[in-house]
């Protein structure tokens, strides 16, 4: 086995606290299971060491390599998750007296019963419509998460509500999480978040029960560390006390879980503010992809405040991996059947996207060119969204007027949007609806105990499915318009969710369901048909999963969909970027590209879609060019945005490779006049941001700021306003 003098260093490191900082695909399992080995050489034993890992999956590999390559014989020391061995020391604590006996609720169905319970308690003097709205299954999920974020914290509720913007309709969280605690204590039982957080907050109050956990660990290891939250750097700190040598092993710029309470700052501060002194070692190498994509990434994560610094480095036996940038579905398409025809499965690429509600498009795409997926989650597929659900309803009952007699397709539509009324009060008013074909007198009983918004709300939907039959003759995206505009869906949806992200994901549903209706205007019953068709994952598939579920994947062929701006980095009016949140972002973009091996395919939608910023930041052409060159040996200069960091990278990798400077290209987005008074002819050479290379063929126009046809090497032709295009006149030959 070849190691790596990085690796080498890591696996032999002597006494103390030490920081291992790992890129992408740097080995690290292998890195930590020969460091375990070397210290049983060294004669620790067994027992005294202690290997954490972030989940089940990633401890079972960690294992099985461990024992692959132990010697036959080799006693093994404990790979746990936290949570296990929280559950070990709540079991401890127990049997010693320190806590009170607690049943765990393993069952999905047990903690939502105590929730609601707890909301029930909270809201006791809050009207019927405060309390349906609270009860309903998305805010519980929030309170749910609430309540193990305030315990992942270590803060009081109030604080940490006060901390963080959750939204309309969640005042009473603080409330029902203090009445969940006393529903806990009352039945004896604890969640999963109470596996660390009640021995930690024992072991804080408890000398004798603390001195009885501590001195039995000489070395603790801890793989992702950058995924760690305040409550495991205080239980992991209380385990390894004055004695045991920890070593954290992670990557600041794969930080992508913030909102599980997850900070880069543990990787980097808040290490050394909580253990001392510690000995930093970079694994810098990775053994995934080429040139190009390391390139990419280091590009990619440079604007980054909070990070390490450290360059991204591709071995020299890495698979050569392309980048390339497209647009639409088409494009998509095309990518995917060519890989087919190379001889490869579907089942090697995968398609990312920054949200679920962007994985809309994505399906339907599929689904028109036949292209067999796979869902990481099957309640995502587009027949199964409830949402979707509904609005294909109203494209089908403005196509068939019978629908307005079926009490079950009026529940549906009644239901989605919420109206804020109780199901088994939509229910009944569906029935009477599909009988009457009339709305009910004022003094109905069915309307009696409704509010007067409820009230108008509802009368207003029936009037819009009354109407939709008139309006057949509308093309779908009209008609969703429409719909979306009656039932005022944008302020309903945002209102309706009990987090701020999940409305804006919502919104954008609705925006992607537009957008795909457009494109199948000459088909609309095909495209009304899609939105119902029942589908199956697909083991021979192509996977379409988010970027949080891709971490610690990869596939040869990456396609990241959805690389707009607002979408990815993801933003809104109301919901702005500030300068942590784009990191995050930036972060996410990171993890997002280097999930490839052989071909990373960056996909924007164009038309009002702007590309994403993190394109252009990424220099993907720059890493093509440098890879080409590296291949070749060539002599000849090679023009990049950044020759200092592209310096740096050659230099790490001891090759000498001539580079100029090329004149810096605006970031996607900033739509400035650049090409204002540059004279536009029909034969230039132009450098796109997005596009790539080209060649002016046409001319159109104010020759102030002209309309001008450019064909593009990787990107066809294309229009463009000259003055609004981030487009850079090449000089002499284009860079290949």
């Amino acid at each position: 086995m070849r190691l790596t003098e990085e690796q080498q260093a890591v696996i032999g490191h002597g006494s103390g606290h030490a920081r291992v900082a790992a890129v992408a695909g740097a080995g690290k399992t292998t890195t930590l299971v020969l460091r375990v080995l070397h210290l049983l050489a060294e004669g620790v034993p067994a027992r005294r060491i202690l290997v954490l890992m972030f989940n089940r999956a990633a401890r079972e590999d960690f294992t099985a390599k461990l024992v692959s390559l132990a010697p036959t014989g080799q006693a093994l020391p404990e790979v746990r998750t936290f949570h296990s061995i929280g559950h070990r020391l709540t079991q401890s604590l127990t049997r010693w007296g320190y806590l009170p006996p607690r049943e765990l609720l393993s069952a999905d169905w047990q903690r939502e019963r105590l929730l609601r319970q707890a909301v029930m308690l909270a809201l006791g003097g809050a009207d019927d419509t405060t309390r349906e709205t609270a009860l309903e299954a998305d805010r519980i999920e929030a309170l749910g998460s609430f309540c193990e974020l305030v315990k992942a914290e270590m803060i009081g509720s109030g604080e940490f509500y006060e901390r963080l913007d959750f939204g309309p309709n969640t005042e009473h969280f603080v409330d029902s999480y203090e009445q969940l605690e006393s529903l806990l204590e009352q039945h004896g039982r604890m969640t999963y978040a109470d596996l660390l957080y009640r021995p930690l907050r024992c072991l804080q109050a408890n000398d004798e029960a603390r001195t009885r956990v501590q001195g039995f660990l000489d070395h603790v290891i801890v793989d992702e560390y950058q995924d760690i939250n305040q409550a495991q750097q205080c239980l992991l700190a209380m385990l390894a006390g004055q004695r045991a040598a920890v070593m954290a092993v992670g990557d600041a710029n794969q930080c992508i879980y913030e909102w599980r309470g997850a900070r880069p700052d543990y990787m980097l501060e808040r290490f050394a503010a909580t253990f001392g002194e510690s000995s930093d070692y970079p694994l810098s190498t990775t053994f995934r992809h080429g040139h190009a994509l390391a390139l990419a990434a280091n590009h990619a994560i440079r604007a980054n405040r909070r990070r390490p610094d450290q360059l991204c480095l591709a071995a020299s036996e890495n698979p050569r991996t392309t980048l390339d940038v497209g647009q639409g579905g088409g494009q998509l398409i095309d990518e995917l059947n060519a890989w087919r025809r190379s001889g490869r499965g579907l089942d090697q690429a995968c398609v990312l996207v920054r949200s679920w509600a962007l994985s809309v498009s994505v399906q339907l795409q599929l689904l028109r060119a036949g292209i067999p997926f796979r869902l990481a989650r099957e309640d995502r597929f587009v027949f199964r969204l409830p949402l979707v659900q509904a609005l294909a309803g109203y494209l089908r009952l403005a196509r068939d007027a019978r629908l307005l007699h079926d009490p079950a397709h009026l529940l549906l539509l009644l239901s989605q949007p919420t109206p804020f009324v109780a199901r088994e009060r939509l229910q009944a008013l569906a029935g009477q609806l599909a009988q009457s074909q009339t709305w009910p007198e004022r003094h109905d009983p069915l309307l009696a105990s409704l509010k007067p918004f409820q009230r108008r709300n509802l009368k207003r939907r029936w009037a819009l499915l009354c109407e939709l039959p008139k309006r057949a003759a509308l093309p779908p995206a009209r008609l969703l318009e429409l719909i979306v505009e009656r039932l005022d869906a944008e302020k309903v949806l945002k209102r309706a969710a009990a987090r701020r992200e999940k409305g804006e994901e919502d919104v954008r549903l609705l925006d992607v369901l537009i957008e795909q209706a457009e494109e199948s205007a000459q088909a609309p019953q095909d495209f009304i048909d899609l939105l119902h068709r029942p589908v199956e994952n697909r083991a021979d598939g192509v996977l379409i999963t988010t970027v949080h579920g891709a971490k610690g994947l990869e596939w040869p062929l990456v396609a990241l969909w959805g690389t707009n701006e607002e979408d990815f980095p993801h933003y809104t009016r109301d919901n702005p970027l500030d300068d942590e949140r784009l990191e995050e972002e930036r972060r996410l973009f990171y993890v997002a590209i280097t999930r490839a091996r052989e071909r990373l395919l960056m996909l924007h939608d164009g038309g009002e879609h702007r590309p994403s910023r993190f394109i252009a930041e990424s220099a993907w052409q720059d890493g093509n060019r440098i890879a080409q060159a590296l291949h070749e040996d060539t002599s000849d200069a090679v023009s990049v945005a950044a020759p200092t960091l592209v310096g740096r990278y050659l230099g790490a990798l001891n090759v000498t490779l001539a580079l100029q400077q090329a004149r810096e290209m605006p970031a996607a987005g900033a739509l400035a006049a650049y090409g204002k008074g540059t004279s536009h002819t029909p034969g230039q050479r132009v450098r796109h941001e997005v596009f790539g290379d080209g060649e002016i063929m046409v001319v159109e126009g104010d020759p102030a700021n002209p309309v001008i046809e450019v064909r593009f090497e990787h990107a066809g032709r294309r229009r463009l306003i000259a003055g609004r295009a981030p487009l850079e006149i090449l000089q002499g030959d284009p860079m290949t």
